[in-house]
């Protein structure tokens, strides 16, 4: 329910019980009732019951009365317009199910934001849950997000152009934004106003044209990925060397039980912040993967990296294992 809404219930039950207080102090001082006498008449000239006076009103009194009568007949109209209308909406089933979800994506920290669930979203999507990250996807098109209300997946419907869906997204929470739209001008966009809502977001966003690649490079994003290159590339490759392509393939991760590839931070693996070598923590006796790229903390990679390799905070490893090889890796470093 939105933060307009609600302030105007507030400003509803303000004016009911302002007028309550009105009443019965101007009963207690201009018509000299008790304090229970004066409640007792605010209550019964509000709800217009017909019940006569405690005592004889005098002319003061008799003028409070018909002021507070109009007032009251203004302020109780609009009071239960709007409590009404409250009712109504928390008994809506598609606007309780739309109140859930806000409460879960104000629940999230560091998630994911998905822009448009065509194919590059839902493989996105599907990566993304088999990893077991939390992420929510941004959707305009309510006859998408109505074919999939059985799936898993957290919807928000609405275009993603417009920085309110992004602020209801998350965004200022957001670990990362990928953005998935056909469109470079949309996508674009985007990068601008997510780069300009949360500074430190990575953000990954579709091209499709090469004149695109450099221009939402600028507006902000992180990484900008070309489906229709990888693509030809990916075909050509089959043909130059087929065995090695169809190895990689493998290699990538399409559900829980098939992952082949783990990152794995320093800091996982090592509570006591020292520093090792590879040869030293013995991963491929211990786990029986193998580690096949390493990343400094400065940012450095170094593939297939020597048995020498120093291991230091804020580094990280590739490691490569079967898929029960990759599960004992997690239970023995507690990861």
């Amino acid at each position: 329910m939105s933060k307009w809404f609600t302030s105007r219930i507030y400003i509803a039950l303000t004016f009911l019980i302002g007028i309550v207080i009105i009443g019965v102090f101007g009963y207690h001082f201009i018509a000299d009732y008790s304090w229970l006498n004066a409640l007792y008449m605010t209550v019964i000239t509000m709800f217009t019951v017909g019940f006569g006076e405690v005592d004889p009103l005098n002319s003061g009194a008799k003028i409070f009365t018909i002021v507070l009568i109009v007032t009251n007949a203004v302020v109780f109209t609009y009071s239960i317009s709007v409590i009404t209308e409250y009712i109504v909406k928390r008994s809506d089933p598609l606007k309780a199910q739309q109140r859930k979800i806000q409460r879960m994506i104000q629940a999230l920290e560091e998630h994911i934001i998905i822009v448009g669930y065509g194919r590059n979203g839902k493989q996105a999507a599907d990566k993304l849950l088999a990893y077991e990250k939390p992420f929510i996807i941004i959707e305009k098109n309510k006859k998408v997000i109505e074919k999939h209300e059985n799936t898993p997946f957290l919807f928000i419907e609405g275009n993603a152009t417009e920085d309110d869906v992004l602020i209801e997204a998350g965004i200022k929470k957001a670990a990362c934004l990928i953005c998935t739209l056909p469109e470079d001008a949309d996508n674009l966009f985007i990068v601008l106003s997510a780069r300009q809502l949360n500074n430190d977001l990575k953000i990954i966003s579709r091209a499709s044209r090469d004149t695109s690649y450099k221009k939402i490079k600028l507006a902000g994003a992180d990484n900008v990925i070309m489906p229709d290159r990888i693509g030809g590339d990916h075909m050509a490759s089959l043909v130059v060397v087929p065995d090695l392509i169809e190895f990689l393939d493998n290699l990538s991760i399409v559900g829980k039980k098939s992952i082949n590839i783990e990152e794995v931070a320093f800091e996982d693996m090592f509570d006591d912040q020292q520093e090792r070598t590879i040869r030293t923590i013995n991963m491929r006796s211990r786990t029986g993967c193998t580690i096949i790229g390493y990343k400094s903390p400065e940012g450095e990679y170094i593939v297939n990296p020597e048995a020498d390799t120093l291991l230091r905070l804020g580094s990280k490893v590739v490691v490569l294992g079967r898929p029960e090889q990759v599960n004992l890796l997690k239970k023995e470093f507690d990861i």
